[in-house]
C-alpha cells in the first residue's frame, strides 16, 4: 500500500538547526521560527563550520539587514499563501507593508535587489507550488483551488499554473494520477 506523506518543513528546519547546534556544543535560544540567538562569542572556525554544515542541508544564517529582511518578506508570503480557509482581501502590498512596518516601494526594492526577482512573482510562484500541492492531493476541485488561493477565476490560476510550470492544471493532474496509479500497479505486481 501506498502512503502519501505531509511534511512540516518549519518543523524539520528547526529539528535540524538543533541537531547542529547541539553536535557543535552551541549554546542557543530559538527566538521564534526563523531567529537564532547563539548566547556565546563563537570562534570563526566554529561559526564556519556550523554554516557550512545548515548549508548542505538547505539552510542559511543571513546576517545581513537586507538578508534578514528578505528572510522577513519570504516568511510572510509563506504564511500568506499557506494560511488555512483564510482569504485575504487586502492587497498584498499593504499586508507586507503593515506587518513588516517598512513602505512597500522599500520592501519591493530591497527584495529585487537581493533576490534578482519581484515580490509578485516570488508570490506567484508560491501560490503554484501550494496549487500544485492542492492537485496532487486531490481533495478539492480547480475553483476550490482557485478560492482558497485568492484568485479570481479558475481562468486566471490556470494561466498562471500554466505560464510557470508548463503545464494547464488538467494536465498536471492527469500526471499526477497517473504515476499514482504506476506506483499502485508496480507495488501490487511485486
Amino acid at each position: 500500500m501506498i502512503y502519501y506523506l505531509k511534511y512540516d518543513v518549519q518543523a524539520i528546519c528547526k529539528r535540524l538547526v538543533q541537531e547542529q547546534l547541539q553536535n557543535l556544543g552551541i549554546n542557543y535560544s530559538l527566538l521564534n521560527t526563523n531567529e537564532l540567538d547563539i548566547n556565546q562569542a563563537l570562534p570563526n572556525d566554529f561559526l564556519h563550520a556550523l554554516n557550512s554544515n545548515l548549508v548542505k542541508l538547505g539552510i542559511e544564517i543571513v546576517s545581513s539587514q537586507k538578508s534578514i529582511l528578505v528572510q522577513k518578506i519570504k516568511d510572510a508570503i509563506m504564511e500568506l499563501v499557506n494560511q488555512e480557509d483564510k482569504l485575504i482581501l487586502s492587497k498584498t502590498s499593504h499586508y507586507l507593508a503593515k506587518i513588516l512596518n517598512h513602505s512597500y516601494r522599500y520592501l519591493s526594492g530591497t527584495f529585487s535587489e537581493i533576490t534578482y526577482t519581484t515580490i509578485e512573482n516570488y508570490i506567484i510562484l508560491q501560490k503554484i507550488e501550494k496549487a500544485k500541492d492542492m492537485i496532487a492531493a486531490g481533495e478539492l476541485t480547480f475553483t476550490e483551488i482557485a478560492w482558497k488561493l485568492n484568485y479570481s477565476s479558475v481562468a486566471h490560476l490556470s494561466m498562471q499554473f500554466k505560464n510557470t510550470t508548463g503545464f494547464t492544471p488538467t494536465l498536471f493532474k492527469k500526471i499526477i494520477t497517473q504515476k499514482k496509479n504506476n506506483l499502485i500497479l508496480d507495488t501490487v505486481n511485486k
